[in-house]
């Protein structure tokens, strides 16, 4: 991999190999106590890779503020914005500016007491060209999200951007196959996994590092699309990010990959790679959604007894 501009890594040629490549980049960060800190540094890693040729930049979640939602603390709302808020104002000029499609997570103020964990894409010309919210809310210890984030209300939208189609889950979402199957049928090339995802604090000596990225490539390959996740670095409070995003291709290739230094992560995408992809595999075709009802239900199983019930001491 070749190292453009400090902390970046990339695959492929700088140049579109076809009429349907497109170059794409993720800007993998640490955050800081100051978030307007936080956004200008991101801007200039945004303008690195605008430089270096990519038309559509993903930012990480909740990029502008440190992971705030490791304790219950009604602080914590004060950091949501109402849409359109300065933060992402500033970055839609930026994508105007720049002429690439930016992908910019942000906490979200809808109403007074209803906040959700979003991102906004603008295209090229930085047209706003809608809002995604966090549909799955995890409640764990350190992930106390629950308590910050009402769950998304606006489906499993796709942006038909200028240079490409794109569907984005956030963090937890990014687990659940659900999210890109629908992605994938609605026509997304690229699904985008903005994350902030790092050490388990009751299980300290278990890293899901391997786990998350084998999740994620398994979407890319069930649905013959690409994937890219990003994830935060650096240690707060309790926590260490790992970093560690990627860009994977339609058969689970590792098209570029980050360790767990900040930087830009960059591949160019052929997305004629998709028609080979489900070509070859017709996971598409195959599929039998007349007999899947039953993943309507929350659960399969038929109510049961616990195996000790009615027994005397």
């Amino acid at each position: 991999m070749e190292h453009v501009t400090p902390g970046e890594r990339e695959s492929g040629p700088r140049e579109p190999a076809s009429t349907r490549a497109v170059r794409v980049s993720l800007v993998q960060s640490a955050c800081g106590s100051d978030r307007d800190e936080n956004v200008r540094r991101t801007e200039v890693h945004v303008r690195a890779a605008a430089a270096n040729g990519s038309q559509i930049v993903c930012l990480q979640e909740l990029f502008a503020a440190r992971y705030f939602p490791q304790k219950v603390d009604a602080a914590g709302y004060d950091l949501a914005e109402y849409l359109p808020s300065p933060t992402t104002l500033r970055m839609q000029a930026l994508a105007r500016e720049l002429g690439i499609v930016l992908v910019v997570p942000v906490y979200e103020r809808a109403m007074a007491g209803v906040l959700f964990n979003s991102a906004v894409v603008f295209d090229a010309d930085g047209t706003d060209l809608g809002t995604f919210r966090k549909n799955h809310i995890p409640d764990a210890p350190q992930y106390l999200e629950k308590y910050y984030f009402a769950p998304g209300d606006l489906g499993w939208p796709v942006f038909h951007t200028r240079f490409g189609v794109i569907g984005i889950a956030i963090c937890w979402d990014e687990w659940f196959p659900e999210a890109s199957r629908i992605l994938g049928l609605k026509g997304a090339e690229i699904i985008f996994y903005p994350s902030a995802i790092g050490s388990e604090p009751d299980h300290p000596e278990l890293s899901t590092h391997e786990a998350w990225k084998t999740v994620i490539r398994s979407h890319g390959i069930a649905n013959g699309l690409f994937v890219a996740a990003l994830n935060r670095v650096g240690v707060e409070d309790h926590m260490t990010f790992y970093g560690g995003s990627f860009i994977g291709g339609p058969l689970g290739e590792i098209l570029a990959e980050a360790a767990g230094e900040e930087g830009i992560v960059s591949a160019t995408l052929d997305l004629d790679g998709i028609d080979f992809a489900r070509n070859l595999l017709q996971f598409y075709r195959d599929r039998r959604p007349d007999t899947y009802g039953e993943i309507l239900r929350t659960s399969g199983l038929p109510p049961t007894k616990h195996p000790d019930a009615g027994r005397h001491p």
